[in-house]
């Protein structure tokens, strides 16, 4: 089946139609599960001579402790640093000889490795993959060159980049229990204090074969896919799965806020976050929408009460995709010389409108038409594909509940928008976080 581009039919609903008609079905995934608890999602499509591969490690920040912080972020560097059969930067190598290129991300919750390739090299990668599982080198000279690059990567980040410096107070602020205080790329102290047996301990508990799931899409095909992947994968030991995350945040009890004194700032950075449920609870959707009613271009509603009132430069929301309860994000630049107080006073306001009175009809269509568009634009790509595979299976729980989103957002009402807002929106359930040179 070709894919092709929904917008291009012309006239928006009429888009959507067509795209929901060449939209991915859940009969279309085949999925298997090899004996070591390794489980994979399988996508065919001949769009394209390529494919790619994405893993999904349920380790992140989320599962560290005080010492050894910082820890998830790092293996998604020492993964790329030599196995057994592919040494020191040999992986890159190795893929980009055969036309591959890839990346990795850590989050509170996962890391990710993800690979792009032409189809006919999906041997090479299940080879350089299943070694780096299997065999990676945890040597301490290519350690302590790799430390020097985290501290670096971490200074360096929190220098240049006002919203992550605030972004790190205010989570460690609005949680004080659950790990997602923790800082993915860790406290310097711990950075620095890594052990080797530290660093052992931690690869064996979380990369093992059934703490992941691989998502392949592309020019491949299932039979073949599995054939791979019981040669290089099923060998791979199986061990214990790692510990689960017990601690539950604390209710909380009041606003909470937090200064941050930055001299080089030239202006205010205004962050407001609320409490929020795991990815997984129905309420999601109305959250997705509500932050793209508030914040999502020049229409919207933050927009034109903070930008095109020159009160500020940029404002944007962030509720992303989390295991646990986690924070809706509320953040703001100040224009040159209007102090925080006057930027979160318009902000706030605009959350409370939309708590007292709602959306309208109009408005609520304008932003579930975009909300679809942009759901069926992202599975014009082999790599939209895999993302959504993989995020559905991983913060829903099953990737078969992706094929659920579309009537989610159709049946969203403005009652439920509404109630929504109004049910986590409330001052006791935010953290108020202020970057600035000097404070007011």
């Amino acid at each position: 089946m070709k894919w092709k581009t929904m917008a291009a039919v012309g006239g928006l609903y009429l888009g959507m139609m067509a795209g929901t008609a060449q939209a991915v079905t859940a009969e279309q995934v085949k999925t298997f599960t090899l004996p070591n608890g390794m489980k994979f999602l399988v996508l065919e499509n001949s769009t394209i001579p390529n494919a790619n591969m994405y893993t999904y490690w349920k380790v992140g920040s989320r599962n560290e402790v005080p010492g050894i912080t910082g820890l998830s972020h790092f293996f998604e560097h020492m993964m790329f640093n030599g196995s057994k059969k592919f040494g020191p930067k040999q992986f890159d190598r190795t893929m980009e000889a055969n036309g591959g290129a890839n990346n990795a991300y850590t989050s509170n919750d996962l890391t990710v490795y993800q690979d792009w390739f032409p189809a006919t090299a999906l041997p090479t990668i299940f080879d350089l993959e299943s070694d780096r599982i299997a065999n990676l080198s945890i040597d301490p000279k290519m350690v302590e060159s790799e430390r020097g690059v985290v501290l670096s990567e971490r200074s360096t980040g929190l220098e240049n980049s006002n919203l992550r410096a605030l972004w790190g107070e205010v989570y460690a602020s609005a949680f004080r229990a659950h790990p997602y205080s923790i800082p993915t790329i860790g406290h310097e102290s711990d950075i620095k204090a890594w052990t080797q047996d530290d660093l052992q301990r931690y690869f064996n508990v979380y990369y093992s074969p059934n703490n992941a799931v691989a998502v392949i899409v592309g020019d491949v095909k299932a039979t073949e896919v599995k054939r791979l992947a019981e040669q290089y994968f099923a060998n791979v030991p199986q061990r214990a799965l790692p510990p689960v995350v017990r601690t539950v945040e604390p209710e909380q009890k009041g606003e909470r806020r937090v200064f941050v004194r930055k001299e080089s700032a030239t202006a205010a950075n205004l962050m407001v976050s609320y409490k929020m449920p795991a990815t997984s609870n129905p309420d999601y959707y109305a959250l997705s929408v509500i932050a793209s009613i508030l914040t999502d271009g020049k229409t919207s509603r933050m927009y034109q009460a903070l930008v095109d009132q020159r009160l500020a430069t940029q404002v944007g929301a962030d509720h992303g995709k989390n295991f646990d309860p986690g924070l809706f994000n509320f953040f703001a630049v100040a224009a040159n010389k209007v102090p925080a107080a006057k930027v979160e006073a318009a902000l706030l306001a605009e959350i409370d409108r939309l708590v007292k009175d709602g959306v309208t009809a109009d408005e609520l269509q304008k932003v579930k038409n975009q909300k679809l568009l942009n759901f069926y634009r992202t599975q014009e790509t082999i790599n939209g594909k895999a993302a959504q595979l993989g995020e559905y299976e991983m913060f829903f729980g099953d990737y078969k509940k992706l094929f659920d989103a579309p009537d989610a957002y159709r049946k969203l009402t403005p009652a439920d928008i509404q109630n929504v807002a109004a049910k986590y929106f409330k001052k006791s359930q935010r953290t108020v976080g202020v970057l600035a040179a000097v404070e007011e």
